[in-house]
């Protein structure tokens, strides 16, 4: 799984750090830092993470190609 955030696009929400803790996080109280590679243990959390986005700046990469990208729409 790869996760990609538009940092231009957040806006600090925290709404992924509280859901996929060990993937976001706050660094301060604006700056996001993020693992883009997560282990697929946490597929359930940064899913729901990239869901709860609210201005949608999350894209997950599901593996196998088998989805499109969490925020995108398929054709």
């Amino acid at each position: 799984m790869r996760v990609v955030v538009d940092l231009s696009r957040c806006q600090g929400y925290a709404q992924c750090a509280f859901l996929a803790p060990d993937t976001f996080r706050m660094h301060g109280e604006e700056a996001l830092m993020y693992n883009p590679n997560p282990d697929d243990g946490q597929r359930e959390q940064v899913l729901r993470a990239a869901a709860a986005c609210p201005l949608q700046a999350i894209l997950v990469d599901r593996s196998e190609g088998r989805d499109a990208p969490v925020g995108t729409s398929q054709s």
